[in-house]
């Protein structure tokens, strides 16, 4: 039985935890780091189990973004991974259904950092590149982050903040990969 479930950090049990890193861990070949686990936690989670094993998890934090002088509360989408052999039978639209349900319902925009080999999963789904350019609100002030204008897609929310995407848009600083 295919069982989806949506669940906060705060009430993931130890063993949520561990077997959602694991399988993390598996699905990225080992290049999923400690901060990236770390930028995961703190939202919601997006779980799907087949007969009680993880093979999908998905998260949708919070982050505060600066577009126009105006700071938005965007829904960011992290961690999304399919254990490999559960992979091409749509589990990943599955998982993103349910980000897209918590973002457009919860924030003013979504926004997420897509690899190459991803970018057609989630521009299938309606999800655009930032065209502005992109940066981050770093300890010593805004920072340009060009390297990551290619990977950055952004979800418009309906009846959410009006964006100009000729303009950049700048997020809050973290460790690690900033987007």
């Amino acid at each position: 039985m295919t069982v989806l479930r949506t669940v906060h950090t705060a009430d993931l049990t130890t063993g949520d935890r561990t077997r959602i890193r694991a399988m993390l861990d598996e699905a990225f070949d080992g290049r999923f780091d400690d901060h990236d686990w770390d930028h995961a936690l703190g939202g919601q989670h997006i779980l799907i189990n087949v007969d009680g094993t993880l093979i999908a998890h998905g998260s949708v934090i919070q982050r505060q973004f600066l577009h126009r002088e105006k700071s938005l509360r965007c829904g960011y989408v992290e961690a999304v991974a399919v254990h490999r052999a559960h992979r091409g039978r749509g589990v990943a639209a599955a998982v993103m259904t349910e980000a897209e349900r918590l973002i457009d319902h919860g924030y003013a925009l979504g926004a997420l950092s897509a690899s190459s080999a991803a970018q057609g999963l989630y521009r299938a789904r309606g999800w655009r590149s930032w065209t502005g350019g992109t940066a981050a609100l770093t300890p010593t002030g805004v920072t340009r982050t060009p390297d990551d204008d290619s990977s950055t897609l952004i979800r418009p929310v309906m009846g959410g903040a009006l964006l100009d995407e000729t303009a950049p848009i700048i997020c809050d600083w973290r460790d690690g990969d900033v987007w």
